[in-house]
């Protein structure tokens, strides 16, 4: 059950930040066309485009990892049995987990702080908020532990059986 709504969750994260995206693309063309043409390009675009990158970057996170599509070398994994293979994938799963709890967690005073405080980016017509890119990394970063915690309850279960690992969740 908490597979399977990890899985609809992080594909409709997938398809917020790929909107995201698109989105921005419209802005740049804006942005480069008012500059050149009209001499005047959008006021706030270096802005919204790195606070929208951050995003995107984020939003993603869990997908590439309930897909299979964090990038991983088994030249020496696939020498061992298949009970071996998944013993390592699951311990890779726990660290990769590791490394996201303290991103989370490193990102938490940063995300608040800038959320009491009304941080912003950007001077003049156009101030970007903070805080929201600061929240979009603690939820991409969690989504992304959780992730990496199923990834490993799985290889567990499979090194048990000794069984390699399984395919990626999602396709």
């Amino acid at each position: 059950m908490l597979a399977r709504f990890n899985d609809w969750l992080t594909r409709t994260l997938l398809i917020l930040a790929a909107l995201l995206a698109f989105l921005l693309c419209f802005l740049v063309v804006a942005d480069v066309t008012g500059r050149v043409v009209f001499n005047s390009p959008v006021k706030g675009t270096p802005e919204i485009v790195s606070f929208s990158i951050v995003i995107i970057c984020y939003l993603q996170a869990g997908f590439a990892i309930r897909s299979g599509g964090m990038l991983h070398v088994d030249t020496f994994v696939k020498r061992l049995p298949p009970g071996g293979q998944s013993l390592l994938d699951a311990l890779g799963a726990l660290v990769g987990m590791a490394f996201f709890i303290l991103i989370c967690y490193g990102s938490l005073d940063g995300a608040l702080h800038a959320w009491t405080s009304g941080e912003y980016e950007g001077e003049g017509a156009l101030r970007v908020p903070v805080w929201p890119a600061r929240f979009v990394i603690i939820l991409g970063t969690a989504l992304a532990a959780l992730s990496y915690l199923l990834k490993a309850l799985q290889s567990i279960g499979l090194a048990l059986r000794g069984m390699p690992p399984a395919p990626s969740a999602s396709h």
